[in-house]
């Protein structure tokens, strides 16, 4: 069965679809894990009394909904690279999601780090993107980022020609040159005092 998404063009096809390891969500399960473990100390005062079972029970639901929070997050937040773009989809928490594409012939370079001995040993990294137009995009906590890095610099080599980006050299733009020039017309032609 085709993976499809909302806004997705006509004959547009997905390469690869992918998202941040799961790390990510490592302190909301820290914070969860302690929350329950707070609230279960009373049990070991009182072991007869109910009580302490429904303050256990409060604390692993509160810790139960911090990590529910933190994974709905990382689970909808996905990169998706289509025969024709990147698309950026992060999601924070229940209603805020922001959605970011660029198309392939906007992509200069393409560039992945991993950083220190955790990221080595889990195989995570940053990924960025740099455009002709604008900041560098970049995609932390990328679970095997070379081969997302390898991915996308072989989607982008192969864009025909006619679809790249038509960026003018330094200096190429003739109505810059002209404008230069009379500018220095006029200059040389001012009366100097």
């Amino acid at each position: 069965m085709p993976q499809t998404f909302d806004g997705q063009h006509e004959d547009e096809e997905i390469d690869l679809v992918f998202r941040q390891h799961p790390v990510v969500m490592r302190r909301y399960m820290i914070y969860g894990l302690g929350i329950f473990a707070l609230s279960a100390v009373p049990l070991l005062f009182w072991p007869t009394q109910v009580w302490p079972l429904w303050l256990m029970l409060g604390g692993f639901l509160v810790g139960l909904v911090l990590f529910g929070y933190r994974f709905l997050g990382w689970y909808f937040s996905v990169y998706i690279i289509t025969s024709e773009r990147l698309i950026q989809i992060r999601q924070r928490g229940f209603f805020d999601r922001s959605v970011q594409d660029i198309s392939h012939n906007r992509i200069q370079s393409v560039q992945y780090e991993v950083k220190g001995l955790q990221q080595t040993l889990l195989k995570f990294g940053t990924i960025s993107v740099q455009t002709f137009a604008g900041p560098a995009i970049s995609m932390s906590y990328i679970h095997k980022p070379e081969e997302v890095h390898q991915h996308l610099n072989t989607v982008i080599r192969n864009i025909e020609p006619e679809e790249q980006l038509d960026v003018p050299e330094k200096g190429s733009n003739e109505r810059t040159t002209e404008a230069v020039e009379k500018a220095a017309e006029a200059r040389e032609s001012t009366p100097r005092e």
